[in-house]
């Protein structure tokens, strides 16, 4: 233990075996081991006495709209990760649009790469995309390091990222089975979109019948169908219907290599509270009704929904129209996704161990971040200090977000993070933050 460094001390650390009063002891950026308490300081570290506040793993979150470059004004890697770092999020897998040029060539994965490396306040990994004509850039861009390939399976609101109908998902599927990569998809289908009352307008309620639950029940039932065929990897984007869930669950039982996520605003927000005209609150699949909401969370429990993710889509203000038809389709929640996901949890009966295990260890293991999700020896040393039963109110003045267009604006959350860790380096404390000090990441072999 000579070679220790630090030393993080708290009467609630949550590790794999569960919470407990220990010490934490980090080497070179990696946690070297998980020591009582009590445990005398080795000679040279430096202690870091937490208290009663927790120490959780840093958050993994796979399913991050950077938009950089190309739509840079919406977000950047800058905000993006700074938000995230101050949100108790140490690693996010970066989706590959809305950026430009998407990435969906090996050639833009290094634009994008090029873009991000000095930008990256916390660890950036890439997903790359899954388009109609780019089959043969799938196998170049595992090898170069992405994590998966993302597919729409309807329109996904830009025109160089178009959808996959279902002869072109075979195909692409085929290829990323091949070597065994992960397909991850927006399930909605085009044609029960196409067949729903298209209104228009600024009521919530036309907007929500304008998305149906069966549009995501067909498209998840054709992607289990082509996965099982296949025998290939698919990881369902942001489920918003409950009625997919009892489909999911038998396909999981049968084997097939299906797994699921669903996102803080499916499970702290409903349809029957979001006011006429207020965008801020558009995203799609839609958040729909407080019944099935409460299915979500029990899917969440019994682990027919793997994982929470934000699926962070932020846009600039003026796309937050008041017409929910044309309005720009995405919630910002980085830096709010912890709070709002605990403070539900914890008046649903959840424990804090519950939460990690959605956003920390079940999201690194989703794409094989074998160093990030638990504290553990041998993993990186990246934390959240958190104080699970201090509030705060959201202002939206308050966000480190580009653009400070929120959904949870005025909520009162549990949860305030007093600073997150990266490599055993803290990189933001009270609101200050220091240089950028992520890596980019790639796919381990």
């Amino acid at each position: 233990m000579s070679d220790v460094e630090l030393v993080l001390r708290s009467t609630r650390v949550i590790t794999p075996e569960g919470t407990r009063a220990a010490s934490v002891a980090v080497s070179a950026g990696t946690i070297t081991a998980v020591l009582p308490y009590d445990a005398p300081l080795p000679e040279g570290a430096r202690l870091e006495d937490l208290g009663d506040d927790v120490l959780l793993p840093g958050l993994v979150d796979t399913h991050v709209h950077v938009n950089d470059p190309g739509r840079t004004e919406w977000e950047g890697f800058w905000t993006a990760t700074r938000a995230a770092a101050a949100g108790g999020i140490t690693t996010l897998v970066d989706m590959p649009l809305n950026s430009l040029p998407p990435t969906t060539t090996v050639d833009h994965l290094r634009t994008k790469k090029d873009v991000a490396v000095d930008k990256a306040h916390i660890d950036v990994g890439f997903w790359g995309g899954a388009l109609p004509d780019n089959v043969k850039d799938l196998r170049p861009l595992h090898e170069a390091g992405v994590f998966g390939f993302k597919a729409f399976l309807s329109p996904s609101g830009v025109d160089e990222f178009p959808h996959l109908d279902q002869d072109r998902l075979a195909r692409a599927l085929a290829e990323i089975a091949s070597f065994d990569g992960l397909l991850i998809v927006h399930a909605e289908d085009p044609h029960h979109l196409d067949a729903a009352p298209q209104q228009g307008g600024p009521r919530y309620t036309d907007f929500l019948a304008s998305r149906p639950r069966d549009a995501e029940d067909t498209a998840i039932a054709q992607l289990i169908a082509q996965a099982r065929r296949l025998d290939a990897r698919v990881h369902v984007l942001h489920l918003s219907s409950s009625d997919a869930l009892p489909l999911i669950a038998e396909a999981k039982a049968e084997g097939v290599r299906l797994t699921v996520e669903t996102c803080p605003h499916y499970l702290t927000l409903t349809a029957e509270e979001v006011p006429d005209g207020a965008s801020e609150f558009k995203c799609c699949p839609p958040i729909r009704e407080a019944a099935n909401q409460d299915l979500l969370w029990q899917a969440l429990a019994d682990g027919t929904i793997d994982c929470v993710v934000t699926d962070h889509s932020p846009s600039t203000a003026d796309l937050k129209t008041d017409d929910f038809a044309t309005a720009w389709g995405g919630i910002s929640g980085l830096q709010l996704s912890l709070a709002a996901v605990w403070t539900e949890a914890r008046g649903r009966g959840h424990s804090l161990e519950d939460v990690v295990r959605w956003m920390s260890a079940r999201t690194a293991e989703l794409v094989g971040l074998t160093r990030k999700g638990a504290i553990e020896a041998g993993r990186d040393a990246d934390f959240a200090v958190l104080a699970p039963d201090e509030t705060f109110t959201v202002d939206p003045a308050a966000l480190q977000h580009r653009n400070r267009v929120t959904a949870y604006a005025g909520r009162t959350l549990y949860g305030v993070v007093r600073s997150t860790w990266l490599r055993g380096e803290r990189i933001v404390a009270d609101g200050e933050f220091t240089n950028p000090k992520g890596r980019l990441l790639t796919r381990t072999p």
